[in-house]
């Protein structure tokens, strides 16, 4: 099982940089970054709080921090034009020397989208444009040139150049929603990402499995990631939306083992409750080690 680490964007760019170049020197596989421009809102939540913007962290990672692979966990489509997305996907990747993740997902945080003045429509007409939009990336980072002919989107002739270094990029999408975006999932990616606890994330990857069947594609062929928050040693808050995992050492043991239990490919590490400076880096090595034991 891979083990990535999320250092979170609302943390001066020297923190992150820190956190990310920790996970290079002593094993870890990836590290990834949230796309959001502020904190969702939520009682006691700062939504003034200053957040880094992803696609230049990632850019900025994938030029400071050698071997681990890069990714972005996951890149809102409501906020970018796919085209223009594809580009920046293309040049991170160049950057990186090959290392890059493009994780996406349909949008959500409404804060955002009310601050900013872009749309944030119904589930249906959002999963619709997902999936051209999805089209527009495939087409655009796979192919010499891509026309769609859609809804929301229309390219003619289209070309996205220079192409990656990876052949295919690897194509991540988050999502939980049973009926339509895992089918989505299906159809699209090479990796899923969603929350969750053990038992909550083999539910999902069963029913990936089953749309996978009916449109043909080999369950295998899709990489699956989750994560929760995590304690390393200490009291678990009760107060948090987000799954938790961890609590004593032992507990946390038996949580990584769990999700190796059910087949997860990569188990992804937020360091929201890890812990500032030193501390952070500690709790990091422990978690490594009970992953690799």
């Amino acid at each position: 099982m891979r083990i990535a680490i999320w250092p979170g964007a609302a943390k001066p760019y020297g923190e992150i940089l820190e956190v990310a170049q920790h996970a290079a020197a002593t094993g870890w596989d990836g590290v990834y970054i949230a796309d959001h421009f502020m904190p969702n809102e939520g009682p006691g939540t700062d939504v003034r709080h200053p957040v880094l913007e992803c696609g230049s962290l990632v850019a900025a990672l994938g030029a400071a921090v050698p071997r681990v692979q890069i990714g972005t966990l996951v890149y809102g489509n409501t906020y970018r034009h796919p085209a223009v997305l594809a580009n920046m996907a293309a040049t991170v990747d160049q950057i990186s020397g090959g290392r890059f993740t493009l994780g996406v997902g349909a949008g959500w945080q409404k804060n955002e989208h009310q601050q900013y003045g872009i749309e944030l429509p119904g589930v249906k007409q959002l999963l619709d444009r997902f999936v051209e939009a999805l089209q527009v990336l495939t087409g655009l980072l796979r192919t010499p040139t891509t026309t769609v002919n859609g809804e929301y989107y229309q390219l003619t002739d289209a070309i996205c150049e220079p192409k990656p270094v990876q052949d295919p990029l690897p194509l991540m999408i988050g999502g939980k929603g049973e009926k339509r975006m895992l089918r989505i999932v299906a159809e699209y990616a090479d990796l899923w990402n969603s929350w969750g606890l053990p038992d909550i994330i083999e539910h999902r990857m069963n029913v990936l499995d089953d749309h996978c069947a009916a449109v043909g594609r080999d369950p295998k062929a899709i990489a699956r990631t989750a994560q929760a928050l995590v304690v390393v040693d200490g009291p678990v808050p009760g107060d948090l939306t987000p799954p938790v995992i961890g609590g004593t050492i032992d507990q946390l043991k038996a949580d990584i083992e769990g999700y190796r239990a059910i087949g997860l490919d990569e188990l992804i590490i937020p360091d929201g409750l890890l812990g500032d400076g030193a501390d952070r880096l500690r709790a990091m090595d422990t978690v490594l080690s009970l992953v690799r034991a």
